[in-house]
């Protein structure tokens, strides 16, 4: 098994025995953390956005986001991520259903976009533990987002 899969299983098996039910069908079922220290280590909302940014510029992304103007989908992105650690940002944009509709992501796209964001946060020293947390919330939107 890959490294990003066993950590990603791992967290996901964390996530579920540490709230002793299900795991949620949806990121927006999980409850807000019980404080900011997700978010601090992310290095808060400047931490986020340049881990967007470079996570948006990696090129196995591009055959998903080749619309050119990246801003909004960066700004997007920091605001959902700083929002699922802790911080004070609120994520305002679509659901992750619809906007994905279409787009014909496959389980292995997926599975690509977990490993750029891993490799971006790995880059930026970012603790393996709290990469393992926030993988651990992101990961039931792969229910929302692959749909082939």
């Amino acid at each position: 098994m890959k490294p990003t899969l066993l950590a990603l299983s791992l967290a996901l098996t964390a996530l579920g025995t540490l709230a002793k039910t299900a795991l949620p069908t949806s990121s927006s079922q999980l409850a807000a953390p019980a404080d900011d220290s997700l978010y601090q280590a992310f290095g808060q909302k400047e931490g986020i956005r340049t881990l967007m940014v470079d996570f948006n510029a990696d090129a196995r992304l591009q055959p998903f986001f080749k619309d050119g103007d990246t801003e909004p989908l960066v700004t997007q992105l920091t605001n959902q991520l700083c929002q699922e650690a802790g911080g004070p940002c609120v994520y305002k944009g679509a659901t992750m259903k619809p906007i994905h509709a279409g787009m014909e992501i496959r389980r292995e796209d997926f599975n690509a976009l977990v490993d750029v964001l891993q490799d971006a946060m790995k880059a930026k020293g970012i603790a393996f533990a709290a990469q393992n947390c926030m993988l651990a919330r992101r990961a039931p939107m792969h229910r929302d987002i692959v749909n082939r």
